[in-house]
């Protein structure tokens, strides 16, 4: 009997780690003042009552932090949090607070704590740097984790490149992302801008870390739908539910120009891991000319990682034919839209915003408001699924439209594609790249072959 036991016992170590092991915590908190921690950058209030952390807002237009004195960086976090509705409010992680960089704000990453309708508490969030990298839309059911005005419980595990998230047990946000390998841990009080808002609060309690080989602890398997943002690269969830790179980020392989057999000898640079077109005339492939893939795809989720110069215009496309136009002009195929809105006349043309930013060009325009990060890299998404295709941007869905029918056909013909026989009903077609003579810069493109 003793033997069995120590083999059982041995099974249940090696099996369940997680729940067996002694894991070992240290508060953060010592739920009576604010030692180990200091305020930064904004004006809102941290005080200590009943055993809780309170940020109480003021009248301020800078979010304010309360901070850790030290850093970490492979950990597993957990807190319980409540926060009065209408006041949105946050915890940092592996974050910074660097005077060389914009005077001193606080940036790194963010588990959202939101009670708007919205409902993306857990997901995470680019605090004064690159915004969303993991909004719930990616993992709708993760919304339902929060309870408006109540005790919530958080945990958040940060091991190497992965961060994930949970609330009250239920799974959030899984992130790829190797931007900050340790920083340090911070509570915020959003700014507030109505007087309405004035006094309300966000409190803390039993937060406390584990630093002492935390991996022993983690959740095994994907916990969520999972995010990659790390440059060029694929996860092993990624590679395991089918992902490909279509730019390795070094070399030309697998793409070639749209009107020739090569890639273009000019026009296209490739520096520290980023395809740039170049600056040209501003016209439709005078320069280098439009790139598109070697292969074709039919269904599929193509991702794409963009950044725009002032001013500028350019696109992706899909189900490209490069037979159709040999002349002179670009390419042709469906356009999801890059632009610089404010900049750019394309903005104005077309009909009711339809070459705008997002937008299937010249057919159907993407909402005025949308999540776009001028300066910043931003994530352009496609789904296509038989008829059914989608654009997103930067997680969030802008359009959707069914092809091939007859309201299809019926828009296409008031567009400038009419000439064009069947315009966007192929059932396959290349990927592009377009060079519209303005500077653009790509990275992490990707694709996932659906059935």
């Amino acid at each position: 009997m003793k033997k069995l036991l120590l083999f059982l016992g041995f099974w249940v170590l090696f099996l369940c780690p997680g729940l067996t092991l002694a894991q070992e915590w240290l508060s953060l908190f010592n739920g009576k003042d604010l030692q180990g921690w200091q305020r930064v950058n904004g004006q809102a209030a941290y005080t200590v009552e009943e055993g809780c952390i309170v940020g109480t807002a003021c009248m301020d237009r800078t979010n304010t932090f309360l901070i850790t004195e030290q850093t970490y960086d492979n950990f597993i976090l957990e807190f319980e949090f409540q926060v009065n509705d209408g006041l949105n409010s946050g915890v940092q992680l592996r974050s910074h607070c660097d005077p060389n960089y914009r005077q001193g704000i606080v940036h790194g990453y963010q588990f959202e704590i939101d009670p708007s309708p919205r409902a993306w508490s857990g997901g995470i969030y680019d605090e004064a740097r690159r915004g969303w990298l993991y909004p719930l839309t990616f993992n709708p059911t993760g919304r339902i984790a929060f309870r408006n005005q109540a005790w919530n419980r958080a945990r958040i595990e940060a091991i190497g490149s992965k961060i994930r998230t949970w609330i009250n047990g239920i799974p959030c946000a899984e992130l790829w992302d190797d931007a900050d390998s340790s920083g340090f841990i911070g509570l915020q009080v959003h700014a507030v801008y109505r007087p309405e808002d004035v006094g309300k609060s966000v409190r803390w309690r039993n937060v406390r870390i584990c630093v002492t080989q935390p991996e022993r602890y983690t959740a095994r398997e994907p916990i969520a739908p999972e995010v990659n943002t790390c440059t060029n690269t694929l996860s092993p969830s990624e590679k395991a539910d089918g992902w490909q790179l279509l730019w390795d980020g070094q070399s030309t392989d697998g793409w070639r120009g749209a009107k020739i057999a090569t890639f273009p000898q000019k026009g296209w640079s490739i520096e520290e891991g980023i395809l740039k077109v170049q600056k040209g005339d501003g016209g439709e492939s005078t320069n280098g000319g439009d790139i598109i893939t070697t292969g074709s795809y039919r269904n599929f989720i193509l991702q794409v990682d963009f950044k725009i110069t002032e001013g500028a215009n350019s696109g992706i496309k899909y189900f490209v034919d490069p037979e159709l136009n040999r002349q002179a002009g670009s390419a042709i195929g469906c356009e999801f839209q890059l632009l610089d809105d404010q900049r750019h006349p394309d903005a104005k043309l077309g009909v009711a915003g339809n070459r705008t930013l997002g937008s299937l060009y010249d057919l159907i325009p993407a909402p005025k408001e949308k999540p776009f990060r001028a300066h910043e890299f931003n994530t352009a998404r496609i789904v296509v699924q038989g008829k059914h295709v989608e654009h997103w941007l930067n997680g969030v869905k802008l359009l959707e439209y069914e092809r091939d029918n007859d309201l299809w056909n019926a828009l296409v013909a008031y567009s400038k594609f009419a000439k064009w026989s069947q315009f966007g009903n192929a059932e396959q077609g290349h990927i592009l790249l377009q060079d519209h003579g303005d500077e653009v810069w790509f990275k992490n493109i990707k694709i996932k072959e659906l059935p």
